[in-house]
């Protein structure tokens, strides 16, 4: 019988970027994952498509699943599977990770835990809050806020008398519903009712939220600003450093909501740029990269490598395809010899050069008709090109080289074709007026957009959303859809349009 082993795994508060390295080792093991409701999602992509996901979120008394139902399910997947436990935070502060070790202890079930970022160190600091300062405390205390049901307030493990006082830095978890009676216990213990204290929901997360004010005051301003769990409270004299130590809601994009639309394996770039600047992006792939109808076309062309002059790639995917169908006809590099290589934008000269092969032209300006204008000079009579691109696409390039005199041959080497997924969450977000930009990279992403997301329902919405768009092909098809772009690069790059959103909402926050 195969032996199964839990690993009990912290996830860290929210920034997927804090997940450990063993974290994420064991995540791409996984045959189960259990995963909760403070488990940031983006952390599934590193589990195998073929892993079972089971999700049992806690969320304000709304239990998915309870914690007696989720030790039985660990020991249940326990046995005979390689089971992840993926908790926010870090499993044994608050995280009830020693109960689900118990139980399995109990069961016999093999076990490991794997530490996390908690929560307690990283959202204060995402708030710039240090928990410790040497002109300030040096004593540090974690406190639940919210006991179990069952306990009266006789029975309380806290001690207030002692706690209120007794160190300098106090952080509560999952507190908020209660913090009137926190702050009341801690005046009644000793605490100066002007001490600092903050407020943090969803901590290290595009979607932070910090209130402060004082022990006194608090309260009001927490309910003024409908600040609802989850949340961590802070409380000492080191929340005064907020003023001076918030970075991270400070960066440029913090709390925009920008919808990427690019195919899910060319996002990550641009996804990752944003959310560097502080935007939570939504991903909504309005196209997928597959392979074409046929490879024949294409095939039959790296057979005939030596018949051309020029090679002309028009995106990251063409240079993929085309290397990737060169290797399965056991060819290299080497059968490229003599033939010049064109490259349009600089991911794809660096796709090519990634490969060891240096491309002989890149035009200055990022699209089609830069390529006729780089060859201007050179007479294009009888000389071969080959294109490999997408299925469907712009005609312009092949059809002014052929009224150059050139012999060119456009094979399929992908095809775009519609994402099959729900696309009802954001059609919910576009219409609640919750998406401040919406991004096009490609004159795809738009006429796609608009067969997922019918144009009538979009029509009372698109005043309010920025458009940004790749360049001014991508612009002009948006333009036919009646939608106006606001922000377009003049590099037509993805790193371009990062800057372009970045400097746009700048000057609106001015």
């Amino acid at each position: 019988m195969k032996t199964g082993k839990v690993y009990l795994v912290g996830a860290g508060p929210g920034d997927p970027g804090l997940l450990t390295l063993r974290g994420r080792e064991l995540l791409q093991r996984a045959e189960v994952v259990v995963y909760d409701y403070l488990a940031n999602e983006e952390l599934l992509k590193f589990v195998s498509p073929g892993a079972e996901r089971i999700y049992v979120g806690k969320k304000g008394g709304d239990h998915t699943l309870g914690q007696e139902g989720i030790n039985a399910l660990l020991v249940e997947k326990g046995r005979g599977n390689i089971v992840v436990r993926l908790k926010g935070g870090d499993p044994y502060i608050f995280g009830r990770g020693g109960e689900e070790a118990q139980a399995l202890v109990e069961a016999g079930i093999e076990f490991e835990t794997v530490p996390g970022v908690s929560a307690a160190a990283a959202v204060p600091a995402y708030a710039g809050i240090p928990l410790s300062h040497r002109d300030l405390t040096s004593t540090i205390a974690f406190i639940t806020g919210h006991e179990r049901a069952d306990k009266g307030e006789r029975e309380s493990k806290i001690a207030w008398d002692k706690i209120s006082t007794g160190a300098g830095t106090l952080v509560f978890f999952m507190g908020v519903r209660n913090l009137p009676e926190i702050c009341r216990k801690l005046i009644e213990n000793g605490r100066a009712p002007a001490t600092p204290i903050a407020v943090i929901r969803w901590g290290a997360t595009p979607r932070q939220q910090t209130v402060t004010g004082l022990l006194c005051d608090i309260v009001e301003k927490v309910e003024a600003a409908n600040l609802q769990p989850p949340a961590l409270i802070v409380v000492g004299e080191v929340v005064k450093c907020r003023d001076q130590f918030n970075w991270f809601e400070r960066r440029p994009l913090f709390g925009r909501k920008i919808v990427v639309t690019r195919a899910r394996e060319q996002a990550s770039d641009f996804k990752a740029g944003l959310e560097e600047l502080g935007a939570e992006c939504i991903e909504f792939p309005t196209i997928e990269v597959v392979a074409p109808p046929s490879w024949g076309p294409l095939d039959e062309a790296i057979a005939s490598l030596g018949d051309y002059d020029w090679i002309i790639f028009t995106s990251v995917n063409g240079v993929k395809s085309f290397l990737g169908r060169l290797k399965a006809a056991g060819k290299d590099a080497r059968d490229l010899g003599g033939i010049r290589l064109a490259a349009i934008g600089p991911k794809t000269a660096e796709a090519l050069e990634s490969c060891m092969l240096r491309p002989d032209l890149v035009p200055s300006e990022y699209r089609a008709e830069a390529i006729l204008e780089a060859l201007s000079a050179e007479n294009l009579s009888s000389k071969r090109f080959l294109m490999p691109r997408a299925m469907v696409a712009r005609e312009i390039l092949p059809d002014k080289l052929r009224q150059r005199g050139a012999r060119v041959d456009v094979v399929a080497a992908y095809q775009t074709v519609l994402p099959d997924r729900d696309v009802q969450k954001v059609r919910s977000l576009l219409t609640g007026g919750r998406i401040d930009c919406l991004t096009f990279t490609s004159s795809s992403t738009v006429s796609n957009f608009f067969t997922l997301v019918d144009e009538v329902e979009f029509e009372g919405c698109k005043d309010r959303i920025v458009v940004a768009c790749i360049g001014p092909i991508t612009a002009k098809t948006a333009s036919g859809y009646g939608l106006k772009t606001s922000i377009m690069p003049s590099e037509y790059t993805i790193a371009g349009l990062t800057e372009a959103i970045a400097a746009h909402f700048k000057r609106q926050d001015l």
